[in-house]
């Protein structure tokens, strides 16, 4: 295989290894409860992120750095991981991970607005573009004839506005963690490889994540559930999946990917979830395939890439 197709291969895996991690979540919401999977995939992420950093460095704890950068990627994980995630599974629950993937394509969208407002980057008129086609697809996917022929929403409001809210945490998480991430490289005690420093960084997001699912599991339902799911063997190997494929597989490759081709490629082949995603969830969760969804998607997909590719 042509060594110029590499970073296109990675970035098709990327986007598989995103829709496991989008069907295993819904599985293991519905199954075990979204605290109790969000709690359980926190713990499981510092775990492994201790053994990775002890087998490339020694030591099971990550680099040092300011009180500051900690203070920011502590605040990426809380709304990106707490309420972005609490959302998101939330989400998968009322109307699945096909839609709930449809709406994160809204993401860009909110990281550009939130750069705009925080770092002061342009939003250029392709950007614009972006986001009218982005939004375009998703209503063609969501909204259909009612009483009277009026356009009416053809999913759940609620598991629509859990959407939502996730792909704005996500965008908001985003700009917040590559600022943390400045202040983390920028204040590190020792060198570490570029591919290696978003784990280090991430570290603190999941500490941030491990607190916050632990409050609200407290105030909301109690630990009963994280009992038994802790029991729930295959609950537990959801958590394990679900994690190896979300923070470790996925993340881990999209920074390869971006090693091999243009980040602007890669970014567009990874954002094909939402299109991946559809069969498999028609086989697993029986959710219907219509003219509608596949159009509705691609034009989604379509409006990501012009974020990138434009």
């Amino acid at each position: 295989m042509p060594m110029q197709y590499v970073g296109e291969l990675i970035s098709i895996g990327v986007a598989f290894s995103w829709t496991a991690t989008a069907l295993l979540s819904e599985y293991g919401s519905k199954r075990m409860g979204n605290l109790t999977l969000n709690l359980m995939r926190m713990v499981i992420t510092l775990v492994f992120s201790g053994i990775l950093f002890w087998v490339m460095g020694g030591t099971p704890l990550p680099a040092r750095a300011s009180t500051e950068a900690y203070l920011w990627m502590m605040l990426s994980g809380l709304v990106g991981y707490v309420i972005g995630d609490f959302c998101l599974f939330q989400c998968y629950i009322i109307i699945g991970s096909k839609f709930g993937q449809l709406f994160m394509t809204l993401a860009p969208i909110t990281a550009a607005i939130m750069a705009w407002f925080t770092l002061g980057q342009e939003i250029r008129p392709t950007a614009i573009l972006a986001m009218i086609v982005t939004l375009a697809g998703i209503a063609i996917s969501v909204l259909g004839r009612g009483d009277g022929h009026k356009l009416s929403l053809k999913l759940p409001l609620a598991g629509v506005l859990f959407a939502i809210g996730a792909a704005i945490c996500q965008g908001v998480g985003l700009v917040l963690s590559k600022i943390g991430m400045n202040h983390y490289e920028a204040s590190l005690t020792t060198t570490l490889q570029p591919w290696i420093l978003p784990f280090h960084a991430n570290f603190f997001r999941c500490i941030a994540g491990v607190i916050g699912f632990t409050l609200l599991m407290a105030l909301r339902e109690g630990f009963a559930p994280l009992k038994k799911g802790l029991h729930d063997r295959k609950g537990r190997w959801t958590a394990v999946l679900t994690t190896i494929f979300g923070p470790f597989v996925g993340v881990g490759c999209s920074l390869l990917a971006v090693q091999y081709t243009a980040a602007g490629i890669a970014s567009t082949l990874m954002a094909l979830t939402p299109i991946i995603i559809i069969l498999p969830a028609w086989w697993l969760f029986k959710q219907p395939i219509t003219m509608k969804s596949l159009l509705g998607a691609l034009i989604s997909v379509i409006g990501v890439s012009l974020f990138f590719l434009l």
